[in-house]
């Protein structure tokens, strides 16, 4: 059965702010459409309305020609439409069938029926047959996974609902390449039986992949459709942004190679972390690249205090240093920001105000001084050009960058020393990631040693004066220089490497 889904002249406003001045998108079976657009441009505004998450206040659906509307996330699915979202839906402590299967669970009788629930799953799960851990079963908790399958999972979710339109709302920011290629084969498939997918993702290289058309918004503005066929990334660079500076044009501060040493790792062993030396100096950005899940945020946690140390020593600013909790590392001056905004980096029911000052609210005292507390978080949001209402709006009103951006300026508030950045940029569009780049090379310019990980090969060569390669929670290959290519990284991200090993 063939599907159109239609929308047009959409309009949602939140008060005195306009999330979504003039939405369109037309998307047909066997067809996938890229939705692009910086942040807060309004793609995940416009993909909660189809998805019935969100109510219109003006503008129309139509679905196979026919006028629709709806009044919940039930309603749209009944329709055939489901979506996967950024910011995952799963319940932490129920397992995966249970995720799954949630508010459509199969019945004998008066009784879920939980062996073909696991059935079921297990199907799902097939889907992406090797490219999991073994311990990835119907019966596992989902947090006992890490977040490259639960994205998993989430996608199995959306599938579970059998739609004819579905929503992939920056699905693969979370997968490693061997899972994104099994999802593009997937998308195929469902391409090849009529289903009609909406591809949301900032990887210029997968929208060119897999996308057959373009739909760009700007401003909350549908400004532009593009057929892939014949066009470039500067094309919807263009369309995106009014300034279209790519984000990859910066020049780095020179490396002082005679800068203190600020960290110093030897033999490091914590959770799958097995043997890593490294050695970070003042106004140095190194970069952690490998495939995801090799290490590198166990790193990262192992350095903030927030994951035991089993074996190996760590030396800040020449003193050995080993922490029982991550205050102490922040009382040295170090700043870990998370990848995961949602369930790391924010407290999305709170204020942006609240948000601002968390690592730091005692320094205000008792009674807080508010009006200080104000002052410092706006002009830390000035600094960050950080799009808001206001402070005392919720942080959840935020667009993906300009959340981002409360996640980082958190931890600037505290001027840190060392700056441990775990995939900050996972989702942020490339005019966010412009501004963010120049806030770490500003940090730079200052003394701010920062280790940075990446998923995105491009960011690692653009920005990093090394690149360590983990490759089963070891370093595979010490890049520099003219040494950081994609060839490189992608041969010791694989095992292999031939560069010098170590810091």
């Amino acid at each position: 059965m063939t599907v159109s889904l239609s929308a047009q002249h959409v309009v949602k406003r939140y008060g005195g702010v306009v999330a979504l001045a003039d939405g369109h998108l037309e998307v047909r079976s066997g067809e996938v459409v890229a939705l692009l657009g910086a942040n807060g441009s309004g793609k995940s505004t416009l993909s909660k309305i189809i998805t019935g998450v969100v109510a219109p206040n003006e503008g129309q659906l139509q679905l196979n020609g026919q006028p629709i509307t709806f009044a919940s996330p039930r309603d749209a699915r009944r329709a055939g439409i489901a979506a996967v979202y950024q910011e995952l839906s799963l319940i932490p402590d129920m397992s995966v069938a249970e995720n799954i299967w949630l508010t459509h669970e199969p019945y004998q009788l008066w009784r879920v029926n939980r062996r073909k629930m696991r059935q079921d799953t297990q199907k799902l799960l097939d889907l992406f047959g090797g490219t999991y851990r073994a311990s990835l079963t119907p019966d596992a908790p989902i947090n006992s996974l890490p977040p490259d399958e639960r994205q998993i999972v989430e996608i199995l979710k959306a599938l579970s609902f059998q739609p004819r339109i579905i929503i992939l709302d920056e699905a693969t920011a979370s997968l490693d390449s061997q899972q994104v290629d099994r999802l593009f084969d997937l998308v195929a498939r469902w391409k090849s039986e009529g289903m009609a997918v909406v591809f949301v993702s900032h990887r210029m290289e997968e929208i060119f992949r897999i996308a057959d058309r373009a739909t760009v918004l700007r401003n909350g503005r549908h400004v532009g459709d593009r057929l892939m066929q014949g066009t470039t990334e500067r094309d919807l660079v263009n369309l995106m942004i009014e300034s279209a500076a790519q984000p990859h044009a910066h020049e780095r501060p020179p490396l002082q190679a005679d800068a203190p040493v600020r960290l110093q790792v030897e033999n490091l062993q914590a959770g799958p972390i097995a043997g890593v030396n490294l050695t970070l100096r003042d106004g140095e950005l190194l970069g952690l690249g490998g495939l995801q899940g090799q290490g590198q945020s166990e790193l990262l946690l192992a350095l903030f205090g927030a994951l035991p140390i089993s074996r190996g020593t760590v030396t800040l600013s020449g003193e050995r240093v080993r922490y029982g909790h991550p205050w102490e590392a922040m009382e040295r001056g170090v700043a870990f920001v998370p990848g995961d905004r949602g369930s790391e980096g924010l407290l999305l029911s709170r204020s942006i105000l609240e948000n601002m000052h968390l690592p730091s609210w005692a320094k205000f005292g008792f009674p807080l001084k508010m009006r200080q507390a104000e002052a410092e978080a706006q002009r830390s949001a000035d600094e960050l050009r950080l799009v808001m209402a206001g402070l005392g709006a919720p942080v959840s009103s935020l667009s993906g960058g300009n959340a981002q951006k409360v996640v980082i300026g958190k931890w600037l508030l505290r001027s840190p020393r060392l700056l441990l950045l775990n995939d900050p940029t996972k989702g942020v569009d490339v005019g966010a990631k412009g501004e963010f780049y120049t806030l770490l090379n500003q940090l730079r310019a200052q003394g701010t040693a920062i280790l940075f990980y990446s998923s995105d090969d491009d960011e690692l060569i653009g920005l990093c004066d090394r690149v360590l390669v983990l490759h089963d929670g070891q370093v595979s290959a010490d890049l520099r220089g003219g040494d950081v290519t994609r060839v490189n990284l992608v041969s010791a991200s694989m095992g292999g490497g031939g560069a010098v090993v170590g810091g």
